[in-house]
């Protein structure tokens, strides 16, 4: 079965389990911040523990039905407001109240655990969102009343057992004054709520301005406001920055409260920014981010200005969570197209750190709405509805007044139904719940006044004086009210022309036990992801089509509802909001704990102070660099510098020439450039410097003061040549913006400045034209690197060829003291990454053997004999050998039978091999720029951390010529 991001895709839905229960205690102690030790009897398997997990949260659930009961007493305490607002839907802060719906449900996953001195432990859980489901008034200089958010809070934390969960962000009501801060801490202490301050300017520039102007409607595919564009551009940086502004408030807050071990679990679009504060304050915390709106295709969010700043502050959290796979499939995509990083089933990956990107498609409280519907009120509102649409068949709405809910397309597509069925019209009623929200706002003004003008003509047109075929309310229901009439429901009318997931729809399934109604739903809900199979979907632009939809929905068999029915039941009753908590905050959990496997296997910094210290106290010193990503200028992903690709061609560091000129010129330091790069680019480059010039991975060879020399093996074929170059320049036709290189022992396709999507496949279908036709029977490694494909003859690699340059090196230097510091720095492909283990001691077991060599294989070949060749040689060049070096010749005269004997020049060169390499051990410093997977020792960040490394070198070098 296919699994994308983690998930199968009929399915979309992942559990998973705490990362702590994924070891034993005796391994848990090894891990880097894992506070907890595991039951012995835990399942080792992701299986046993999501089987054992899932039993455990039945279980608890069961446990706490026994204790509530049914009665209606309890239901009044937990939502005994006058007027119910359907979750996550008809609120005017939807998005943050979803959240509240399932955070209870996070309290099984830590049953039976304990710390390791034996303590029962509760995980801290801090849950941060732009407003608290709080809201607070002032009644005097220290005194406040709260009002709760009804099926927020209350729901969310009721009964939390197993987490010791806590709610941070904006009160709602500016407080600019210490004693009524403090006041307020304190009051909202008492709910388990941690109040943000925010003054009115960063409400107006951060909440109104840039949450609600720009982010909300792109996110909806609404695109960014039209109006007034120069206004609008002028207003964006402010925005922005309050933006940021308020994001760091957060971040401040969470500091403040942070404990070792707690989950910071972030919500929404109000918060893109907040993972990167957090992870600034403290690297290892746990952080998870989830957005409850759609997010958008790539093409839409590249529009945004701060498409890539948000989108890297996202990255920073551990765990990327979305409702359904299309919104995390958007997700990848920007990052893969705006940031040029890859996208991996997993989630999406920079130089070896991966955030992962999963679908977590939110619930309801479904035993809620279950029990609700058997309350006597609730009874008696059935009752009642029954009586006054009695022969009638009822069709239900309930949305916000908002743009995206397609309310005037659902209204429309209900009048061409009675126009093109004339018998339902008196035999039909739909019942539209529209709650204004926004009312300051002229949009939607005008959208208030467009519904009513719409409904008024309907029911001029087609109502009677006893009856009217649409009853439109622009208020909201009280909760009872609510469940009654989504109980006594025909049919359901979900028409969202964009929207995060819509709980409507999971609310009227849940109601629906004994009428089986039929959910007509928008394809372009979320909702739709999970009850499509069940449910009648349609495009709400298509006016025709939902008015088809509906006659067939009022004549739908018995049958065929009571199995759509069914099949929506369960999904709901299954994936509620406590599952969908509990499997977010588990999986966050296990993405700690992988991130910490991986860690170990990341080589660490490099320890620059130690490296400096070792190169002034030795007197023989080699110090080999790459060139590409080494000691160029800095480029992001996509090979552009500042945002734009400026120039093709590699552009040698500003701040880098004078600590290599001062390098280079020292005669106890001999500076070797390795590159995969042709002749000429280095020619170029480096003339000017005192140094070794290594091209084409090493295959060339040359002092900057003398000429290129080949290091060519002499059976290396390069007749497959040609007919390689015809596929690169097929491909390069084929792929705008690509481009090959020529190299004399190798070819290049570079599709670097191509889009990068498209590039991928295009080198998919190269690849496998090369495997199948031109290098079927070839002599020719293939190598995938960063946007490029090689093909090399096999043996071409850096690692290869360094013996035979450190040979040259000795031999022309006249070199009689032993090479006793080695410092090897580059941005190499994997397939070259043998010349950071060639130095190495010994070979780890699980190397390939010719991943490095000992160091009696670097005597052995240490000095090979080079042949002249200019640079800028033709393709004719390809197949030159060079001639065999003397100890070759030995060791071809030893196999033949024929005694060799060692003339006086010989035995200099064994005895210069022999001595070519002294380093102790600890003198020895590899180091791999921009890659977390490397067998180098240390890593570097960038080239401007290269620039820093030789600068200090400078330093020591210019100490001692002073001294």
């Amino acid at each position: 079965m296919c699994h994308i991001f983690g998930y199968e895709c009929g399915i979309i839905y992942k559990r998973s389990t705490f990362v702590s229960n994924i070891m034993h205690s005796n391994q848990a102690k090894l891990m880097p911040g894992n506070n907890y030790n595991c039951d012995p009897a835990t399942p080792r398997s992701r299986l046993e523990r999501l089987l054992r997990e899932r039993e455990l949260r039945k279980s608890n659930r069961l446990l706490q039905l026994n204790e509530e009961g049914r009665d209606g007493n309890k239901e009044s305490e937990l939502f005994g407001n006058d007027s119910y607002i359907s979750e996550g839907e008809i609120l005017g802060l939807p998005n943050e109240e979803e959240v509240l719906e399932g955070v209870a449900g996070a309290r099984s996953l830590v049953d039976g655990w304990q710390w390791q001195d034996g303590r029962s432990s509760k995980q801290r859980l801090l849950v941060v969102a732009n407003r608290l489901p709080v809201s607070a008034v002032r009644r005097g200089e220290d005194s406040w009343q709260l009002e709760m958010s009804v099926g927020g809070l209350v729901s969310a934390l009721l009964g939390v057992k197993e987490f010791e969960a806590r709610w941070i962000g904006w009160a709602g009501v500016n407080v600019p004054d210490d004693v009524g801060q403090r006041s307020l801490t304190k009051a909202l202490a008492e709910k388990r709520c941690i109040p943000v301050f925010l003054d009115e300017e960063i409400v107006h520039q951060y909440y109104n301005g840039y949450c609600n102007n720009i982010l909300w409607p792109l996110f909806h595919y609404l695109g960014l406001p039209q109006e007034d564009r120069l206004a609008t551009t002028r207003s964006f940086q402010s925005q922005f920055d309050a933006y940021k502004k308020a994001n760091q408030l957060f971040a401040d807050v969470v500091n403040r409260h942070y404990e070792d071990g707690d989950v910071v679990w972030c919500h929404d679009y109000h918060l893109m920014f907040l993972p990167k504060c957090l992870k600034e304050y403290n690297n290892k915390m746990k952080v998870g981010w989830f957005l409850h709106t759609p997010f958008p295709s790539s093409e839409i969010h590249r529009t945004l200005p701060s498409r890539s700043e948000l989108l890297r502050s996202v990255l920073k959290a551990d765990l990327v969570g979305f409702h359904t796979y299309d919104y995390a499939r958007h997700f990848v995509s920007a990052c893969t197209r705006i940031l040029g990083l890859e996208g991996t089933p997993e989630g999406v990956e920079d130089q070896g750190k991966l955030t992962r990107v999963a679908a977590f498609p939110i619930g309801i409280d479904s035993d809620r709405f279950i029990r609700a519907r058997e309350l006597p009120q609730v009874q008696d509102h059935m009752k009642e509805l029954k009586d006054r649409f009695a022969g009638r068949k009822v069709m239900l709405g309930v949305d916000r007044l908002d743009t995206i809910k397609g309310i005037p397309q659902k209204i429309l597509a209900f009048e061409k139904f009675l126009e093109e069925n004339p018998d339902w019209r008196n035999q039909v009623v739909l019942l539209q719940i529209a709650v204004p929200t926004r009312t300051d706002v002229p949009e939607y003004q005008k959208l208030t006044s467009q519904v009513h003008e719409i409904v008024g003509r309907i029911n001029g047109r087609f109502g009677t004086l006893t009856a009217v075929p649409i009853h439109h309310l622009d208020r909201s229901l009280d909760f009872h009210a609510l469940c009654a009439l989504y109980a006594v429901t025909d049919v359901a009318l979900v028409t969202s022309l964009r929207d995060g997931m819509n709980l409507v729809s999971y609310e009227f399934v849940a109601c629906q036990a004994s009428k089986k109604g039929v959910l007509i739903l928008s394809e372009f809900a979320g909702a739709a992801q999970s009850l499509g199979a069940g449910a009648v979907l349609v495009n709400p632009w298509n006016i025709t089509e939902v008015a088809a939809s509906i006659g067939y929905a009022l004549n739908m068999p018995a049958d065929e509802r009571e199995k759509r029915h069914q099949h929506n039941f369960k999904h709901v009753t299954t994936h509620t909001s406590q599952e969908w908590a509990a499997t977010f905050v588990s999986e966050l959990n296990d993405t700690i704990v992988e991130a910490q496997l991986r860690t170990r296997q990341v080589p660490p910094l490099l320890p620059i102070k130690t490296a400096v210290d070792c190169y002034s106290k030795c007197s023989n010193r080699l110090i080999i660099l790459g060139f590409n990503a080494t000691l160029t200028e800095p480029v992001d992903a996509l090979g552009r510098r500042g945002g734009q690709i400026r120039e093709m061609d590699l552009k040698l560091h500003p701040d880098i020439k004078e600590p290599l000129k001062k390098l280079s010129d020292d005669p106890k330091t001999t500076v070797v450039v390795l590159s995969g790069s042709d002749r000429n680019v280095l020619d170029n480059i480096f003339s000017e410097y005192n140094m070794w010039l290594a091209a084409e991975n090493g295959m060339f060879l040359r002092l900057t003061s003398g000429e290129w020399m080949t290091t060519m093996p002499e059976n290396l074929n390069m007749e497959w040549v040609d007919s390689i170059k015809h596929v690169f320049e097929y491909f390069t036709e084929r792929t705008p913006r690509s481009h090959f290189e020529l190299r004399e022992t190798s070819l290049v396709w570079n599709y670097k400045y191509a889009d990068v999507e498209f590039g991928r496949i295009q080198a998919r279908d190269l690849l496998q034209h090369l495997y199948t036709g031109p290098i079927s029977n070839a002599s020719v490694d293939v190598v995938q690197g960063g946007r490029c494909v090689e093909v090399r003859a096999v043996g071409v690699t850096k690692g290869a060829a360094i013996d035979r340059i450190l040979g040259e090196i000795v031999h022309n230097k006249g070199m009689k003291a032993p090479i006793d510091y080695v410092l090897c720095v580059g941005h190499f492909l994997a397939k070259d990454e043998d010349v950071y283990t060639f130095f190495e001691p010994e070979l780890p077991p699980e190397s390939p053997p010719a991943a490095r060599a000992t160091l009696a294989n670097a005597v052995r070949t240490s000095l090979p004999k080079f042949s002249p060749c200019k640079s800028g040689s033709k393709a004719s060049r390809y197949k030159k050998q060079r001639s065999m070096s003397t100890l070759e010749k030995k060791e071809n005269n030893h196999e033949s039978g024929i005694p060799w004997q060692p003339t006086p020049r010989d035995r200099i060169s064994l005895h210069e091999g022999s001595s070519v390499l002294d380093l102790k051990g600890d003198n020895y410093f590899s180091c791999a720029v921009g890659r977390k997977r490397s067998s180098a020792r240390y890593l570097l960040g960038t080239s401007d951390d290269v620039v820093n490394l030789l600068k200090e070198l400078h330093i020591i070098l210019n100490h001692q010529v002073d001294l």
